[in-house]
């Protein structure tokens, strides 16, 4: 009875496996933990107040390739990076160009650049002038498990462009006049391959 349990699992593990192979579509969710700015910066305010920076995504992606692949993904993303004197939200769009391959069995690690279109930023009630760049260009890097139609992967991204927003209110005096926004975050998302 044992061997034929663990011949059924075998095979319906190796046919999860194979269903999330190959070229595809699906839709993502999940979570983004955020920082702006400063790499150092970011990681000691988060590691000073963890509740301050969550976020969320959702999303669709293409994948092609198998062994090596590409994928391109179209995700709305909402974040918050909490300051003393309040907290920066900002939407956007992002558009990650990634590269990846398998690494063992439903292992696979990937590299790629982000397009960020942003959508809208408020400073708590505080009134902000536009941020500098609308589009702004990072880089994701990461690695996740696939297992049958379900993925998880866990990534860390980066801004490349130098972002700032400017506060028009003269009012604030703890906070510069000026903030970076480039994202600095942690993405971890849940995937279904349609």
């Amino acid at each position: 009875m044992r061997k034929t349990l663990l011949i059924v699992a075998a095979i319906l593990v190796g046919y999860g496996l194979h269903a999330q192979a190959g070229s595809g579509f699906g839709i993502k969710a999940g979570l983004n933990y955020n920082g702006n700015g400063d790499y150092f910066n970011s990681v000691e305010n988060a590691f000073e107040n963890p509740d301050r920076n969550a976020g969320f995504h959702v999303g669709v992606y293409g994948k092609l390739g198998n062994r090596i692949y590409l994928r391109p993904e179209l995700v709305y993303t909402s974040t918050t990076s909490g300051y003393d004197e309040g907290d920066l939200k900002i939407q956007k769009l992002d558009v990650p160009l990634l590269v990846g391959t398998k690494i063992i069995g439903p292992l696979h690690a990937f590299i790629g650049p982000s397009f960020q279109y942003i959508l809208n930023s408020k400073f708590d009630d505080v009134t902000i002038d536009d941020i500098d760049n609308d589009l702004t260009l990072g880089f994701n890097l990461g690695a996740g498990v696939n297992l049958g139609k379900f993925g998880i992967d866990l990534r860390y991204e980066r801004g490349f462009t130098e972002n700032e927003i400017s506060f028009i209110n003269s009012n604030i005096v703890n906070v510069d006049d000026r903030v970076d926004t480039r994202p600095d975050q942690l993405i971890l998302s849940f995937s279904l391959k349609l």
